[in-house]
Parts: structure tokens; C-alpha cells; sequence
């Protein structure tokens, strides 16, 4: 112990800087001072601190100093280190730094502590076997954000410290580096060290995250000669003259870790320190490096030799007899060659085998011969799966190895990417498929192995498990329910690429193909899901045709049958059929349940059986069917693309009745989550659509306007429909920004497109009722024609809402007795429908229009009934129309006209 001090406060010289820093972080984290004495009703603070410096500055020296004056501080020391030969490892940091927090605890108080996200993060650290689905990358690291906040919280204060972040794999470093800056809220104090010309390009975040000093990182720099003089004085005594310590300083340009070792060889060498043993220290330096390190290594015997290249293969906290079954050594052998090693100072003494610097480590695995260097990694791989550890510690060295055919290889690489995928890790799994590929598998694997691959690249490049699945198709296949899983992921693939029509095809291929029935009316589902998302359909009047003579005589038997019939009830909510007809169709779908989180189905159905019943006046039913949705992503870990549309579409169905501020909300919380996903994506198109419709609604133009310019929310428009329609948003906002003239040539264009496939009903699409609004402005007359002819289509549909708000748009473009008229029906039926905003607007302009009638009284009774319903709507901008109406109807002297 006295003799660990003494090294570390020697590789600590002119570190002063950084602990003071160290020091001061510490103490506004624990409320201690640095003399142990409290801060009276100070609040913890946690926050980033980063240092970078290049190798052997003595970070890792610094770093156990930092958890050593925490753990003096009171503090949790969460602790990790990145390995380069572990870096393909999924997960490998995040264990580290979590595991040992919740080692010796029983399974049922972890299930109990974590809850939900058990199933989600267990298997990603190593708690569990993965089961179900595999949650999307996004989902994983919002349950390891939560489990780190709950031990920040639970085990406050608390200190994480992560040395040669460099080497961390890339899952752990792209969590940690999005949870860092949430730390300043947390007793939580984040300690990284890290090479800066190593980071890697996708951890380029982590570089720029704010710490606690700035925006920068804080430099290591080289030891002054002075520094270097007082360690060789240290270690060799207080006689070693001036030009010899200079001489140690020159030959190790001030490296701490060089210089150390420098010093330690002097000592045991008996070197006499002055200036005529200076030709010596080049070559004395130069063996703790390189080739010299080398030399110094192949002295020591060749079983050391390979013992040492078996350590380095396998990376870091090695157990011995893992090393000595790769080394092909005996345990007593390699537990001699152990002892030559650390008393080479090329090991530590840990019972684990470890290098005494990553320096050494790096140094020995490159000086393996190219050849051997793969032999080893080849016989690890067979080593770390008779050990137990699985096939993911395998497939990392199965990775360096050599394609040879070999079975046994593509079946571990196989086995990996199930686990690593099922954890939340599909980089590192269509890393490993990838490699199988190219073993390569046997003909009759080949098919089953481009599928695997094209499902662990689905959520990362659509565009990629396209060309895949397209390969395995190709590809001789014994198997018909792969042959339907390969169509089914090609097609979903498709569609999420922006690629409808191919989408649509490629089901209608295997429907005409297919031998079975059941697979052929699976098949069919698909083709007229993705028909009904396509805007360039060819002919949707007959795919609608054949949708209804095949639904209506579906029993909803099994999910095949129900999807279908699921369908059904959208295709007539498009077409404006009428709400009982529709409403008859979706609980038919229900009958015996649509699943959310069903990996084999998608979630568009369910989520379009569940607008229907918004659309039929029905919300608190879609409200249900949303919340099973949005449990159901929750469960899974889903929280990328799934959640985003849940979350949003609930908003939109809020934002429906007339609770703007809750839809808003949700939409932002959409939109976020649609951030994550990617730019351009169609779930950001859905939620910047919905966002401008709750913006204009409450009066916020300016805002959505922006929002508008922000995401670059104009033509081109997605190939796919989206509801609300992108194109039909756009021009209801150019309308209220008063371009009428252009609001008029864009909905006219939503016009003829939806008109030409059948889309007739106004609660789905209000294209006409804007456009009648736009028209009002330019050619009054036409306005009037296009508003009736939605009063029309909204009577056919039959609910009370669209009838409403169609009501209420004719009587705005109208005038004279018809307008009150129109009104005085509108607020009518606004009143038996949840369409809380509409019926706002239409009390108010029946209370306008009663004031022009010369009716005060009655004007007044609507207003302010109308004022009431927009407040509760948080309505801003007709509550404020209200209120000023309000006081010109009760204003003393106030006349009609």
C-alpha cells in the first residue's frame, strides 16, 4: 500500500490544476468542503468533467485519484474503462459502470426496482436473456437513462468515471454522451478521460459536450524537466546530478508514464545517475516502448510470449485460465509465466491478468505475427464459448479471423447478432451477419442469413435491408413461413424508404404466387395497407372495390382476417361512407384484438382503426385504442418511430375535441421523439402537420409559420398519405397567413388529387372547406358552390362535427338570412359532437351574426358562451375574437349593423 501511494504521488507531479478542479467539482457535488467541513444549505451539483490528453499523460493516474478523493467525499463511484480490444463488444462500458450497483441483489427486488424497463435494459447489461422483440435503439438508451438517474438518485452523491473513452463501445459511448448534460441536474458528477486524435467519428458529440470548464476539455500537458528530475531523485536518490535528470526528461519528452518506467529501470538496474550514464537512458527508454518493449518481452521466454499475446487478444481483466487454454499452457506453467511477466512490470499484480498501461497492451498485440495473431483470435473464440461467456465474447474475435467455410463460425456469428439485436444493439449485429456472410454459410443458410442481416439494418438504412431481402429471395429457400417473412420485412422496408408503389408490388407478387390461401390473403393485407398509404395509387376506386367484396365476407376468424376487415373501416372513413357503416367495420376489426407491438404486423392498422372511430365522433374510443398503442411501444422499448406516432396522433385526436393545449403538448412530445428518428422521416412530416393545424387553432400563425420554414414544410410532399395532408396543412396555413391566391391553387390541387382516388369526406381531409375560405376572398360566388358541396358530403359521412364545421364554413362565405341560418345549425350540431373548438367558433360568429341581426341579447348569450368554450379550449385566438365582440355587443349604445 505505502508503495501504491508513493507511485501515484509521484505520477501526479504538476497535476495541481487538475485536482483543484477535480477538488472543486467534488465538493459543490457532496456539500463538503476539501477539509471534510460542510457546505450550510448548499445544493448538490453535478455536471461534466472531461480531460483529453494523448497517451501516457497519466490519465488513468489522474482518474484513481478522482475516485479515490470521491469515495473520501462520500460519494457512489460508478466506474468503467474502454478496452481496445473490446470495443465491438456491445454494451461492454454500460455493464461496467451498472452492473456492480446492482450485484448481490436478488433478481426479484431488480424487477421490482426497475420495473418495465427490466425487460428492456436486462438484457443489454447482462441481467437477463432477451424475450420478445427487440426494443429500437432509442428505447434502450431511455431505460439506461433511467436506471442511471435512479442510482444518481437513490445513491446520490454519486461519481461516474470512465478512462480511455476512446475505447468504448459505440452503444455505451453515444448513451452516456447524450445523458452527460443531464447530469448538471443530478447529484451526478460524469469524469471521462479520453485520447482526443482516437475518439471515435460517431462519439464526436461526446468531444463538444459542455463541462465544467466550458466547452473545452481539460489538457494534460508533458512534465516540465523539473517535474522528471524529481521522480528519477525519487527513485534513485537525492544525488543524481543535474544533466542526467535533464537527459531522462529529454529521452522521454516528459511522458509520465515513459518516465516512471524510466525511473524504475535506473533503480533496479542500479544505474549510477550522473552525467556518464547518460548514453544509456535512450535505450533504457526505449524498452518501455515498441520494439524495445518487445525485446524486453521475448527475453523473458517464448511460453511468457505467448501468454502475454493470449492477454492482449483477449483484453482487459483476463482470467488466468482463459489465457493459459488460448496460450495451449498448463495452469501452473502460466501462472510462472504470470510472475515473470509482473515483475517485468508488464502486468499488474491483479489475480486478473491486466497490463500495467494500454501503452503495453497495444504494443505487445501489434508485435503478434499476422498469422498468429488470427489463430489466437480463432481459438479465444473457441475458448470464451467452452468458458461460458457466450457468443457475443466470441463473435468479437470471430470478427479477426479469416473466412473458411466453417459452420460452427456461422453459426456463433449467427447466435451473436440474435443476442445482440434482442438487447438493443443492431450495429453490432449486422456487424456479425456481415461477417458470416463472407465465412461463407452453407447454400442452403445463405437465405436464412440475408434475412437475419436485412432485420438487424431495418432501423438503421431501410435502403440497405432492401438490397438484402431482395438478395434472399433469390436464394434457394426450403422454408415457406421464411420465404412470407422475407416478403413481409421487404415490403415493410419499402414503405419506410418512401418507396410505396414497390412496397405494394412486391405483396402483390407473392399474392399471386402464393400456394396457400392463408398466406395469399396475408399477402393481400399487405398490398392494400400499402396501397391505401400510396398517393399515387392507380386505381384506388377499384382497390377500394375489392377491399369491400373480400372484407365484408371475412368473419375476423384470425388477425389476418381482422386486419383486413380493419382496413375496410378506413377505406370507407376515406371514401365518406357513413359513420355507422364505418363505426360497424372497426369494432368488427376488435373483435379478438389488433396488436401494437407485434413485430410481424406493424402498427399502421391498429392506428388506423383507431382514427376512425376520432374521425365517427367517437374519441374517447380512439383514446383507448391509443393508450393499449403507446402502453405497448412503452413495453417494448419502442420509443423511436412507434412512440413518436402514437404520442402524436393521440395529440391530433385532443386536439379534435378541442383540447388544444394537452394536443399540443403531445404533439411536441411527437415531434421530438420524430427529431431522434431522423430529419425528413414520414413521422416528422405527421408531426409538423399536426403541429401547425393545433398552432393556427390557437390563433399562433407566426409560430407555425416559422415551424413551417423550419422544417421545410412544402413541396415536394411525401409520396406517402398522411393524415392530416401535408399538402392540405400547407395551403390552410398559406390561407391564414392571407395568401389567398396561393392558398386557392393548393387546395385546389389537394383537390383533384383526392377527388381522382375516391377520397370524398371532409372530416378526414377539409380541403374544400379551406379552399372555400381562400375562394371567399377571390371569387365569393365559387366559394359558396365549394362550401355546399361539403355541407353535402358531410351529411353522407353523418357526423355531427364534420356537419358542424362544414355548417359553419358555408355560413362564413354566405350572406344574409342563410348565413344565420347556417349558423344557427352549425352550433346545433358543434353542440352533440366533442368538436369543443369548433363549436367555440361557430358560437362566436352566430353571436356576430345575431348582433348584425339586431338580436343583442341572444348575441351576447353566444358570445359569452362562445368566450367560455375557447378559454376551456385554450383557443387564444377566439377567445380574443369573443371577447372583443363580447364588449361591442354590451357596450352602451351599441347597434346592429
Amino acid at each position: 500500500m505505502p508503495q501504491r501511494q508513493t507511485h501515484s504521488r509521484r505520477a501526479l507531479l504538476e497535476r495541481e490544476a487538475e485536482l483543484v478542479a477535480v477538488d472543486e467539482a467534488l465538493s459543490e457535488l457532496s456539500g463538503l468542503r476539501p477539509d471534510g467541513t460542510g457546505h450550510p444549505g448548499a445544493r448538490r451539483r453535478g455536471g461534466l468533467l472531461a480531460f483529453a490528453a494523448s497517451a501516457g499523460l497519466g490519465k488513468t493516474t489522474l482518474l484513481a485519484e478522482v475516485r479515490r478523493r470521491a469515495a473520501d467525499h462520500g460519494c457512489t463511484v460508478l466506474s468503467a474503462r474502454g478496452g481496445d480490444q473490446e470495443q465491438q463488444v456491445a454494451f461492454h462500458v454500460a455493464r461496467q459502470l451498472l452492473q456492480p450497483q446492482l450485484a448481490g441483489v436478488p433478481e426479484a427486488e431488480i424487477k421490482a426496482t426497475l420495473g418495465s424497463w427490466y425487460g428492456i435494459v436486462g438484457p443489454a447489461l447482462g441481467l437477463c436473456t432477451a424475450e420478445g422483440p427487440a426494443p429500437d435503439p432509442q428505447g434502450l438508451r431511455d431505460g439506461l437513462d433511467w436506471v442511471l438517474t435512479h442510482l444518481a438518485v437513490q445513491r446520490a452523491p454519486a461519481v461516474l468515471v470512465l478512462d480511455d473513452a476512446h475505447w468504448a463501445d459505440p452503444q455505451s459511448l453515444n448513451w452516456l454522451a447524450a445523458f452527460a448534460p443531464r447530469a448538471d441536474d443530478l447529484a451526478l458528477l460524469i469524469v471521462v478521460a479520453y485520447r482526443p486524435d482516437e475518439l471515435p467519428a460517431g462519439a464526436e458529440s461526446f468531444r463538444g459536450l459542455p463541462g465544467r470548464a466550458g466547452h473545452r476539455p481539460i489538457g494534460l500537458e508533458p512534465l516540465t524537466a523539473a517535474a522528471v528530475g524529481r521522480l528519477v531523485r525519487d527513485s534513485v536518490g537525492e544525488h543524481a546530478d543535474e544533466a542526467f535528470c535533464r537527459e531522462c526528461w529529454a529521452v522521454t519528452s516528459g511522458n509520465p508514464f515513459e518516465a516512471v518506467e524510466l525511473t524504475a529501470k535506473l533503480r533496479d538496474r542500479g544505474v549510477t545517475p550522473d552525467e556518464s550514464s547518460t548514453h544509456l537512458l535512450r535505450d533504457l527508454a526505449a524498452a518501455t516502448k515498441g520494439r524495445g518493449l518487445v525485446s524486453r518481452l521475448e527475453r523473458l521466454g517464448p511460453s511468457t510470449v505467448r501468454l502475454a499475446w493470449a492477454a492482449a487478444v483477449l483484453g482487459t481483466q483476463v482470467p488466468p485460465e482463459l489465457a493459459a487454454d488460448v496460450a495451449g499452457l498448463g495452469r501452473e506453467e502460466a501462472a510462472d509465466c504470470a510472475d515473470r511477466l509482473r515483475e517485468a512490470r508488464i502486468l499488474t499484480r491483479s489475480r486478473t491478468l491486466e497490463f500495467a498501461h494500454p501503452l503495453i497492451a497495444t504494443a505487445v498485440y501489434h508485435a503478434i505475427p499476422a498469422a498468429v495473431r488470427v489463430g489466437l483470435h480463432g481459438q479465444a473464440a473457441w475458448s470464451v464459448m467452452d468458458a461460458g461467456l457466450g457468443p457475443s465474447v466470441a463473435a468479437r474475435h470471430l470478427l479477426e479471423t479469416h473466412p473458411e467455410g466453417d459452420p460452427w463460425v456461422v453459426a456463433r456469428l449467427r447466435d451473436a447478432a440474435r443476442e445482440t439485436l434482442r438487447a438493443g444493439a443492431p450495429e453490432s449485429a449486422r456487424s456479425y451477419l456481415g461477417r458470416a456472410l463472407r465465412e461463407p454459410p452453407r447454400e442452403g443458410d445463405r437465405a436464412a442469413v440475408l434475412y437475419e442481416l436485412g432485420c438487424s439494418s431495418q432501423l438503421l438504412e431501410p435502403s440497405v435491408t432492401v438490397n438484402h431481402l431482395r438478395a434472399a429471395l433469390e436464394e434457394p429457400i426450403s422454408d415457406p413461413a421464411m420465404r412470407d417473412g422475407i416478403v413481409f420485412r421487404l415490403s415493410q422496408s419499402l414503405a419506410h424508404s418512401d418507396r410505396l408503389s414497390e412496397a405494394a408490388e412486391v405483396v402483390a407478387h407473392a399474392a399471386r404466387t402464393a400456394t396457400s390461401a392463408r398466406t395469399r390473403l396475408r399477402m393481400q393485407a399487405e398490398q392494400f395497407m400499402w396501397d391505401a398509404f400510396r398517393a399515387d395509387e392507380p386505381d384506388s376506386p377499384g382497390r377500394s372495390r375489392r377491399l369491400t367484396r373480400l372484407a365484408d365476407r371475412l368473419t375476423g376468424r384470425d388477425l389476418t382476417e381482422r386486419y383486413i376487415i380493419g382496413l375496410r373501416a378506413w377505406d370507407a372513413t376515406l371514401r365518406g361512407e357513413h359513420t355507422s357503416t364505418v363505426l360497424r367495420h372497426a369494432d368488427r376489426a376488435l373483435d379478438g384484438g389488433l396488436p401494437w407491438a407485434d413485430e410481424n404486423w406493424g402498427f399502421e392498422v391498429p392506428a388506423l382503426v383507431a382514427m376512425t372511430y376520432m374521425y365517427g365522433d367517437r374519441p374517447e374510443r380512439a383514446e383507448e385504442l391509443f393508450a393499449v398503442g403507446i402502453a405497448d411501444f412503452e413495453r417494448q422499448g419502442w420509443r423511436g418511430a412507434h412512440l413518436s406516432f402514437g404520442l402524436l396522433l393521440l395529440g391530433y385526436v385532443r386536439y379534435r375535441q378541442g383540447r388544444l393545449a394537452e394536443a399540443e403538448e403531445l404533439a411536441r412530445d411527437g415531434l421530438r421523439l420524430a427529431e431522434r428518428v431522423g430529419r425528413g422521416t414520414p413521422v416528422q412530416w405527421y408531426s409538423v402537420a399536426v403541429l401547425i393545424e393545433i398552432l393556427l387553432a390557437r390563433g399562433r400563425t407566426g409560430e407555425a409559420a416559422e415551424l413551417a420554414a423550419e422544417y421545410a414544410f412544402r413541396e415536394p410532399f411525401p409520396a406517402a398519405v398522411t393524415f392530416p395532408d401535408a399538402q392540405a396543412v400547407h395551403g390552410e396555413l398559406l390561407l391564414a397567413r392571407g395568401l389567398h391566391e396561393r392558398a386557392v391553387a393548393e387546395l385546389a390541387a389537394v383537390g383533384r388529387r383526392l377527388d381522382g382516388r375516391g377520397m370524398r369526406n371532409p372530416a378526414w381531409c377539409p380541403w374544400q372547406l379551406h379552399l372555400a375560405l381562400a375562394e371567399s376572398h377571390v371569387a365569393p360566388e365559387r366559394a359558396r358552390h365549394t362550401a355546399l358541396d361539403a355541407v353535402i358530403r358531410a351529411r353522407q359521412y353523418g357526423a355531427r362535427s364534420t356537419i358542424g364545421h362544414a355548417l359553419l364554413v358555408a355560413a362564413e362565405v354566405s350572406g344574409g338570412p342563410e348565413r344565420l341560418k347556417l349558423l344557427g345549425e352549425a352550433v346545433s350540431h358543434l353542440e352533440a359532437s366533442p368538436s369543443a373548438y369548433q363549436r367555440a367558433r361557430a358560437l362566436v360568429a352566430h353571436g356576430v351574426a345575431l348582433r348584425a341581426a339586431g338580436r343583442p341579447e341572444e348575441a351576447a348569450d353566444r358570445l359569452r358562451r362562445g368566450l367560455e368554450t375557447a378559454l376551456q379550449c385554450a383557443a387564444d385566438g377566439t377567445a380574443e375574437q369573443a371577447r372583443t365582440e363580447l364588449a361591442l355587443t354590451t357596450a352602451p349604445n351599441a347597434t346592429s349593423g
